[in-house]
This record gives C-alpha cells, sequence and structure tokens, in this order.
C-alpha cells in the first residue's frame, strides 16, 4: 500500500533534506492512490463521477466518509500535493512536511471508511 511507504518515515521529527523530500515524494503518490481509490467508490458503489480530487473529497463528505475535520484537510492536501511540484523552494518544502502527518492520518481514516462502507459494515 502505497501510504505505508509514507508511514515509514519520521514524519514527526526533524528530518534531513532527502528524509523530507522522500516524505513529500511519498506523500505524492500516496495522496493520487488515495483520491483516486475515493473516486472509484464513489463512482462503483455511490453511483456518482465527481471526476476531480476537489470534487472527490467533497461528495466523500457528502456520502459520510469524511467528516468536516477530514474534509478541510484533504482540501489542503490537494492544494499541497499541487504545490510538490515547487519542493526546491525550502520554506515550501519545510511547511508541506510539517503537514504531513496530519495528511496519513487522514488518508488513513478515508481508506478506513471506504473499506468499512464496501464490505457492508
Amino acid at each position: 500500500m502505497a501510504l505505508a511507504t509514507l508511514r515509514e518515515l519520521p514524519l514527526g521529527s526533524t528530518p534531513t533534506k532527502v528524509e523530507r523530500d522522500a516524505a513529500i515524494q511519498r506523500f505524492e503518490y500516496s495522496f493520487e492512490a488515495v483520491w483516486k481509490t475515493g473516486l472509484q467508490f464513489l463512482r462503483e458503489v455511490e453511483g456518482i463521477d465527481p471526476g476531480s480530487p476537489k470534487g472527490t473529497v467533497r461528495a466523500s463528505l457528502q456520502v459520510g466518509l469524511l467528516d468536516e475535520a477530514d474534509t478541510r484537510m484533504a482540501l489542503e492536501m490537494v492544494d499541497d500535493r499541487n504545490l510538490t511540484v515547487h519542493t526546491y523552494n525550502e520554506a515550501l518544502a519545510d511547511r508541506i512536511f510539517v503537514r504531513l502527518n496530519g495528511y496519513a492520518a487522514t488518508m488513513t481514516r478515508w481508506l478506513d471508511a471506504i473499506e468499512r462502507r464496501g464490505s457492508g459494515v
């Protein structure tokens, strides 16, 4: 699972630049996998096609996969994911890294909700 590779890194510590950059890279592909899993669930189970990452986040709130706080966090994730191409900017990379632990927790809750709903629990 992509998200597990993000969790392998020391997200709660002061990273080296290599650890920070590795964590941001892992966040990028983890978020891509999670939002696309959400999109697939919404299409197949809920019969809706929100299309975009932000649309998927908002639709996940509407169907009860995310609560308000996780929705805000997930929308912030979309914005940060779009900014990761600028991680040559040290200050930006540091700001994104600090958020990764919370992002990982939100993505875990989102996937857990999809799994519970998908299995009928």
